[in-house]
């Protein structure tokens, strides 16, 4: 049944292209009403994401094709016809323009008050990804819902760890043979437990082994001999942090998404990988990501930060900046000649002199999302952190940015969202694991164990 929804600025902002999936060919009549326009225009100047789509959003409407709408207005509203093109489509927009409203004065939120007094007039279906306004929506007794597109209904059952119980003797033929095994797609992650027999019983002799499905093979990991020839500053001290090093370093690894608490060490590990891969000449350069959205701040808008760009960026690195410092702390205390080389200070918020020199001599840079648009990154490992607080529009935005022999990691935590649109069930990071659950061309994992400190492990299970 065809459905007359009124969108809300938040469904454009999330991708533009929400409208070409709404429209259905025509099946859905989509309204966008004088307030919603109001706030696209004051967020077209964002330097960001926001300010991407809302630009996005102005530039491909079709200015000359407007016309009256054979929709029946009420009081002394106005209503007209536009397209916005996009996919070699026209998409019929109703924008309904209400010179009086009967909410004119409100203490908090009078433009969703405006809308939602459109939507209760007219009997639309109010559109919105802004959860608190599709509350307050559905306690006035007007129709609301989410855009449901890209959501993952289930998704804390991702998981990449396989386990297999074989005989010692030929594991390897006996694996491969396995149909459990022939399903799985490649970089699915491997357990064995080893089993060994009398003459008549059949015991587990106690050893594992570990590996990846690649190629349709297995190909056993041995962690402690490559952790002992690599010579990191930082060993991963568990099973999970050693399969994601492995991933990550692996030499026909080129995307890896992996989904783990605060304290599961991924930024730790996807750094020691990065240096690695510098080390070994596979990359010139590691770049670090992350979306400056945080639990305060609505969208991502730098410009409230005080300091230049890089004084504002630094807000943001602090994840990047902990793990640099807490390599320099233990060779400084290791070693008289890293003391002598990391000299003063390591502070995860200032670049001190310590942390300023590792980011120098390991070609460390940050780069802010909202400049990634027309860049090209090349031959870089890249570490993408906060991807859960990421719009898949904006995971393309960076994953089209890689060129030749770059090499990718997405990181975050699908609980921690502070994204105002996006949910633990839709979000960037949980796309990826999704796809990454299927295609053999991505690699995923996700960190079960974290490494806490007695006073954060007592807030974790009495709080």
């Amino acid at each position: 049944m065809k459905k007359s929804y009124l969108i809300d600025t938040s469904i454009i902002l999330d991708d533009v292209e929400n409208l070409f999936f709404l429209h259905q060919e025509g099946e859905n009549t989509i309204f966008i009403c004088d307030v919603t326009l109001s706030e696209l225009d004051k967020k077209k100047d964002l330097n960001n994401e926001t300010g991407f789509f809302a630009r996005e959003f102005f530039r491909n409407i079709l200015s000359d094709s407007a016309s009256i709408s054979e929709f029946q207005s009420i009081q002394e509203d106005k209503i007209h016809t536009i397209y916005f093109a996009i996919h070699q489509h026209k998409i019929p927009l109703q924008i309904l323009h209400r010179p009086n409203y009967k909410t004119k004065f409100q203490d908090y939120g009078l433009n969703d008050a405006q809308i939602l007094e459109i939507a209760k007039d007219y009997h639309f279906v109010l559109l919105t990804n802004d959860i608190s306004l599709k509350v307050y929506a559905l306690s006035l007794n007007v129709s609301s819902q989410s855009l449901r597109r890209d959501r993952i209904e289930n998704p804390q059952a991702i998981q990449f760890l396989n386990h297999f119980e074989i005989h010692k003797d030929k594991t390897k033929e006996i694996l491969e043979c396995d149909s459990a095994f022939t399903a799985l797609k490649n970089w699915s992650l491997i357990e064995i437990s080893e089993q060994d027999n009398t003459e008549n019983s059949l015991y587990f002799t106690g050893k594992k082994r570990y590996g990846i499905k690649l190629d349709h093979a297995f190909e056993e990991l041995d962690f402690d001999m490559r952790l002992e020839e690599d010579k990191l500053y930082i060993n991963p001290i568990n099973l999970e942090q050693k399969f994601l090093y492995a991933l990550l370093t692996h030499p026909k690894n080129k995307i890896t998404i992996c989904s783990g608490a605060t304290g599961s060490g991924k930024t730790l590990i996807a750094l020691q990988a990065g240096l690695h891969l510098l080390k070994k000449g596979a990359v010139n350069g590691i770049v670090y990501l992350r979306n400056t959205i945080t639990a305060n701040d609505k969208e991502a808008e730098l410009g409230f930060r005080k300091g230049d760009e890089n004084q504002k960026l630094n807000y943001f690195m602090y994840p990047l900046f902990s793990a640099i410092n807490f390599m320099i702390t233990k060779m400084q205390k290791e070693s008289l000649a890293k003391r002598i080389e990391y000299r003063g200070e390591a502070n995860s918020i200032q670049s001190q002199e310590a942390t300023e020199y590792f980011l120098n001599k390991h070609n460390i840079e940050v780069l802010d999302i909202a400049h990634a648009r027309g860049v090209s990154i090349a031959k870089k490992f890249v570490i993408f952190d906060e991807a859960q607080n990421a719009s898949n529009a904006t995971i393309k935005l960076i994953g089209t940015r890689m060129a030749e022999d770059s090499r990718i990691v997405f990181l975050g935590d699908p609980l921690q969202i502070d994204h105002p649109y996006l949910s633990k069930y839709r979000n960037g990071l949980i796309s990826l694991l999704q796809k990454a659950k299927q295609d053999d061309f991505l690699a995923g994992i996700v960190l079960h164990q974290t490494i806490r400190s007695e006073i954060a492990g007592w807030f974790e299970e009495n709080f």
